[in-house]
C-alpha cells in the first residue's frame, strides 16, 4: 500500500523548538487504515511519556504531547477523534458535529499501536479496521495533528493546516487528507 506522506505545521506564534519537525503517513487500503505519525529533531526538551506497563483508554490525553488524527465521512459532519499518546495510552471519540455530542466511540476495547523511539524520532503506527465503523465504498477525509509540550512546560499544536484565529483541530475545514474509496 502506498501512503500519502504529509508535514504538520505548528500554529504560528506558538513557542516551538526550531529544530524539531512533525510528519506522517496514512492510507485506507481494504477497509484498514494504516498511520504513521513521526516527531524528528532534538527531543530531550519534549515532555514525552515513559512507556506505560498497561496501556489503556484514558481520556484528555491531549494535555500531555499527543497525537491525534480525526477521520470522517466527507459528506456528513460527524466524524471521530483518535489520541493516541507516546505511553501507550489512547482513546476515540465520536462527534456528531464538530464539537458536538462528543462520546467515548465504543466500538474500540483496545488499540494496540506501536510506539518506535530512536535518537532524534519518536514515531507512532496504527492500523486499525475502518470497516466496521464507516460504510463501504464511503468517501472519507482526515486531519492529522499534534500536540507537543516541552520539558518547560510550552505547548504547541501542529496540524496540516489551522484555519482559525486560534488551535481547533476539530474544524472539518482542517480535514485536508480525502482517502481513496
Amino acid at each position: 500500500m502506498d501512503l500519502l506522506t504529509f508535514p504538520l505545521f505548528p500554529f504560528p506564534g506558538e513557542s516551538t523548538l526550531p529544530e524539531l519537525t512533525v510528519s506522517g503517513a496514512i492510507g485506507l487500503l481494504a477497509g484498514t487504515l494504516t498511520i504513521r505519525h513521526t516527531i524528528e529533531g532534538d527531543l530531550s526538551g519534549l515532555a514525552i511519556p515513559l512507556p506505560a506497563e498497561k496501556p489503556e483508554r484514558r481520556n484528555r490525553l491531549w494535555e500531555e504531547s499527543c497525537l491525534e488524527f480525526f477521520i470522517g465521512e466527507t459528506e456528513s459532519a460527524g466524524y471521530l477523534e483518535f489520541n493516541l499518546s507516546p505511553a501507550g495510552h489512547w482513546n476515540v471519540y465520536r462527534f456528531d458535529a464538530c464539537r458536538n455530542g462528543m462520546r467515548e466511540d465504543e466500538g474500540f476495547d483496545v488499540l494496540p499501536f506501536r510506539v518506535t523511539r530512536e535518537p532524534g524520532t519518536l514515531t507512532l503506527t496504527l492500523a486499525v479496521d475502518l470497516g466496521r465503523l464507516f460504510p463501504p465504498g464511503i468517501p472519507l477525509s482526515a486531519a492529522v495533528a499534534a500536540v507537543v509540550r516541552t520539558s518547560a512546560g510550552d505547548t504547541s499544536h501542529w496540524a496540516l493546516a489551522h484555519p482559525g484565529p486560534a488551535p481547533d483541530f476539530h474544524r472539518r475545514d482542517g480535514f485536508l487528507l480525502d482517502l481513496p474509496v
